[in-house]
């Protein structure tokens, strides 16, 4: 059934303002500046947004279109116009829409359960232990990953014929590599259960971790046998940190068409190990997490958890490009430990936005007391877990002025 004239016009319409956007001269000397980051060069502190709370950011963002498809490419035109208008940081408009390949993947076979209160889809949950011994871990699967062909060029047809016109649009295949076995597996095993076990029953937890790694690279495996892997050196979140630009990647024996792990970006985090010790993170996450990391061209490390103390062992992660400092860090520890050898990703505390009144000059001093820290440093600014701005969009907006401007202070 061919699209209604109303969607059509809607998405024209959003799809030329992006085309515009991205035809500023602004975005080469952003890439420029993300490319030099990614390098190791001390740099102007590159800012980037993202993980949004969109439901609070106002009418514009209010769909028009009726048809599924219509309305899904409708909501990210219309993000990215609103970013770009009232956020914008370095983030780069792309002059292109990726049509998705679409990717059927049977899971890992184990029922999540959790017992959750009323209340937001991204509030606290119980999870119930489902691994609890041998046996169970025994039922972890190998996922089978399919893709669908058909319907990725019937996708990338529609959304040619509708906007097309306007922009290109070209078919691109998986290109967020994120390795973190332990988000995965402890949404079975449970927290207190596996700290408990990593003393009690060391044996079950190398198993469990053993064997969802096994499958993770699997389903790795899959995609790159059916040629379903993209780039992700350009505009990319990679890790948890900022965008992928760079000119090392993919390697110089890329052959242009079929993309291998090693031509890209690669990352792992064990976020529940926060508090765990420096030896027992080594032995229960980075020892299988190396296995994954060596097959990628650039790595990043990390996401929420602190990782001041954990530098000495994440050094034996090859190619290791920039490692997240959360909002829970000790600054003065990340700084000594990590010097100029990676990116040192801050992770401000969204906290700041979620306060009963928005205190501008409190969000202005978190962000200049790290940035003076970390002159010496190689160092990007990554807003994210941003879960509400208290129904004032123009919070937002003003934190990304501010983190510019103490960016530019310290340039």
């Amino acid at each position: 059934m061919p699209d209604s004239l109303k969607d059509r016009d809607v998405l024209l319409r959003l799809s030329a303002q992006v085309a515009e956007a991205a035809a500023l001269d602004v975005h080469a000397a952003t890439i420029s500046l993300w490319k030099r980051l990614n390098r190791l060069e001390r740099v102007r502190p590159p800012v980037w947004i993202n993980e949004i709370c969109w439901n609070e950011m106002g009418p514009e963002l209010a769909l028009e279109c009726e048809d599924p498809f219509c309305r899904a490419w409708e909501e990210q035109l219309r993000r990215t116009l609103y970013q770009w208008r009232h956020l914008p940081a370095d983030m780069v408009v792309e002059p292109v829409l990726w049509s998705p390949l679409v990717v059927h993947d049977s899971g890992f076979g184990l029922e999540v359960k959790s017992t959750k209160a009323d209340g937001p889809a991204w509030g606290a949950v119980d999870w119930v232990p489902t691994l609890k011994d041998e046996a169970d871990v025994e039922k972890i699967a190998t996922p089978v990953v399919t893709v669908d062909r058909a319907a990725s060029d019937r996708d990338l047809e529609r959304l040619t014929a509708l906007v097309g016109d306007v922009i290109p649009v070209r078919q691109r295949g998986v290109c967020d590599y994120w390795f973190s076995p332990w988000d995965q597996l402890i949404q079975y095993y449970g927290i207190e259960e596996l700290y408990t076990d990593m003393c009690l029953r060391p044996a079950l937890v190398h198993k469990a971790v053993g064997r969802m790694t096994d499958a993770m690279m699997a389903r790795l495996d899959q995609l790159q046998a059916q040629n379903a892997l993209a780039l992700n050196n350009g505009y990319h979140r990679v890790g948890s940190g900022g965008l992928g630009y760079t000119d090392e990647l993919p390697q110089a024996d890329f052959d242009g068409s079929r993309v291998r792990p090693i031509d890209l970006w690669g990352t792992a985090t064990a976020q529940i190990f926060s508090e765990v010790s420096p030896a027992m993170h080594e032995e229960f996450a980075l020892r299988y997490e190396l296995k994954w990391l060596r097959r990628f061209g650039l790595n990043c490390y990390g996401c929420c958890e602190p990782l001041h103390k954990k530098i000495g062992i994440l050094r034996q992660i090859p190619r290791l490009r920039r490692i997240s400092m959360s909002p829970f860090v000790n600054v003065d520890e990340g700084v000594a430990a990590i010097g100029t050898d990676y990116i040192f990703s801050h992770k401000p505390n969204p906290a700041v936005l979620a306060s009963e009144t928005w205190n501008p000059q409190r969000a202005r001093q978190e962000l200049r007391d790290v940035l003076e820290k970390t002159r010496g440093c190689v160092v990007e600014i990554i807003l994210k877990d941003i879960s509400t701005v208290r129904g004032e969009p123009e919070r937002l907006w003003e934190w990304s002025r501010i983190a510019m401007e103490e960016a530019e202070r310290v340039a």
